[in-house]
């Protein structure tokens, strides 16, 4: 599984850092996908929702901070994208909903939109 601190992103220069950003959100589609072809009540499932929930409560309490650069416009259009998907995978997990491929898309724009 991809491990990673967030101090040692922060510590990064901003192209690293955005670099390190979306390595964690392709890994989080990696396992998404996986867990898609397990199933619902898979062990691949229970990784993969960990792991986006780990990584958006990040990407969240960093896009709350008021010393975060990016414009506030765009901040809070990253945090309501960041709910859907912690939304979303919470239904997932109590197979309410089995969409991975919204998960799936939303994360890669957001791997996209990292480069």
């Amino acid at each position: 599984m991809y491990q990673f601190s967030y101090a040692e992103v922060l510590d990064e220069n901003p192209v690293e850092r955005r670099r390190s950003e979306r390595e964690a959100v392709e890994r989080s589609i990696q396992l998404l996908r996986i867990a898609e072809q397990a199933g619902l009540r898979s062990r691949e499932t229970v990784e993969a929702l960990s792991f986006l929930r780990q990584l958006w409560m990040f990407f969240l309490q960093e896009l709350a901070q008021d010393s975060n650069e990016l414009p506030k416009e765009l901040r809070a259009k990253l945090i309501s994208i960041g709910l859907w998907l912690l939304r979303e995978a919470e239904d997932i997990r109590n197979e309410k909903s089995a969409n991975f491929v919204g998960l799936i898309e939303i994360s890669t724009m957001i791997s996209e939109g990292l480069q």
